[in-house]
């Protein structure tokens, strides 16, 4: 098989030296990373090679199970983990579908969730109340900011699933999840961070981060697409956690084709499920090969650079920036209060300008494509819009 055609990039290259990969960054001043990461010429090419060679061959299964594991293989390395412990899945939903399956809910009934998780989340422990479930949910305080005395009041002895997004995709809030999972281990409970606004953008060290699982997937910083997601699974857990929700792919040798058992696989693998979703694999490659050849570290500086000038920039306008200033409380996104932030998403939309909303706020997501100059001109779009932040 013909190899992805690639466009070097110099580790620790960001902003104006990555820009000519992402066509849609030549008319387009776009900041909505929390959403969808830019196409690259990069991804597509990918795209096209998955279907050239199946045009070409026809069925590649041997080539296609390779690109899975090749994937399972770069989603450790992002995390600093072991592929054994990467399931990969379709979604964030098919991942803690999985977990939730494995728990013994019975014992330890309580399921607590934050007010910061993704609906997927919330939706997924409230229907394991048909189960027995009890479910208690976490509510910030006045600023926007979850104390870490508020998890603890929440975790008891019959707590099985502590659910603590990374970052808040309503407000930007990043949470200490090494500090919610030591408390919640003291109580015996597993925690599952759900890290979609921050894989790719933020370094995480599975080594030290103390969770037992977390979720993520390519189509925001990891500038692929839908379609594509994976689990990581604690190692000195896997043993004790058996899925009920299972496929092929999930089994101790797919292609024995033994329908007479359930026989999962030793690793995280026996949280995958039938076919993968091997289009999406082709992109995800390519889209995770950006940010390894730049570094997350890197990536993370940047972005980190421009959105203290982006706050900056809104403070002088007046806004009340929801996302705190502080970089060590903060991702990728950052987030600020609107009248009306539909209509704000519309107008900018109308210059080029593309950002998104959640509830009242603005969302404003810089990227390893991002430039000074971007933040700038948001900023000067922005500044004849004040009416908004009143």
């Amino acid at each position: 098989m013909a190899s992805i055609a690639q466009t070097t990039v110099p580790r620790g290259s960001v902003g104006a030296a990555v820009r000519e990969q992402f066509p849609i960054l030549e008319s387009t001043t776009y900041l909505n990373s929390c959403s969808q990461g830019a196409l690259s010429a990069r991804v597509r090419t990918a795209y096209e090679e998955y279907l050239d060679g199946w045009d070409a061959n026809g069925a590649e299964w041997e080539h296609w199970v390779e690109r899975a594991e090749a994937a399972r293989a770069g989603f450790a390395r992002l995390l600093h983990a072991d592929p054994g412990e990467i399931a990969v899945t379709t979604s964030v939903s098919q991942g803690v579908n999985g977990i939730v399956t494995a728990l013994d809910l019975k014992e330890r009934p309580r399921i607590v969730v934050s007010e910061f998780e993704f609906p997927t989340v919330g939706q997924i422990a409230h229907a394991q109340e048909l189960r027995g479930a009890e479910v208690v949910h976490v509510r910030p305080e006045a600023d926007g900011s979850i104390p870490l005395e508020a998890w603890a009041a929440a975790v008891d002895e019959r707590t099985a699933l502590v659910c603590c997004a990374a970052i808040s995709y309503r407000t930007g809030h990043r949470q200490d999840v090494g500090a919610i999972a030591e408390l919640a281990h003291e109580k015996g409970a597993l925690v599952l961070a759900d890290s979609y606004q921050a894989v790719g953008a933020i370094d995480l060290d599975m080594r030290s981060t103390g969770v037992d699982f977390l979720t993520s997937g390519t189509v925001k910083y990891l500038l692929a697409s839908a379609g594509l997601a994976f689990l990581y699974l604690r190692q000195d857990l896997l043993p004790e956690l058996l899925p009920t929700q299972t496929g092929w792919f999930a089994d101790e040798d797919i292609f024995r084709m033994d329908i007479s058992d359930y026989s999962p696989a030793p690793d995280a693998r026996r949280f995958d499920a039938g076919t993968p979703p091997v289009p999406n694999i082709y992109g995800g490659l390519a889209g995770m090969s950006i940010i390894e050849e730049i570094g997350v570290e890197a990536i993370e500086l940047h972005v980190r650079r421009l959105n203290t000038q982006l706050i900056d920039g809104l403070e002088q306008l007046g806004a009340s920036v929801v996302t705190p200033r502080d970089p060590a409380q903060r991702g990728p996104l950052v987030c600020v209060r609107c009248t009306d932030a539909h209509a704000l998403v519309a107008e900018l939309a109308a210059e080029r300008i593309v950002v998104s909303s959640r509830d009242e706020n603005l969302r404003v997501a810089a990227h390893v494509y991002s430039t000074e100059e971007d933040i700038a001109q948001l900023l000067r779009a922005l500044e004849v819009r004040r009416h908004f932040f009143a």
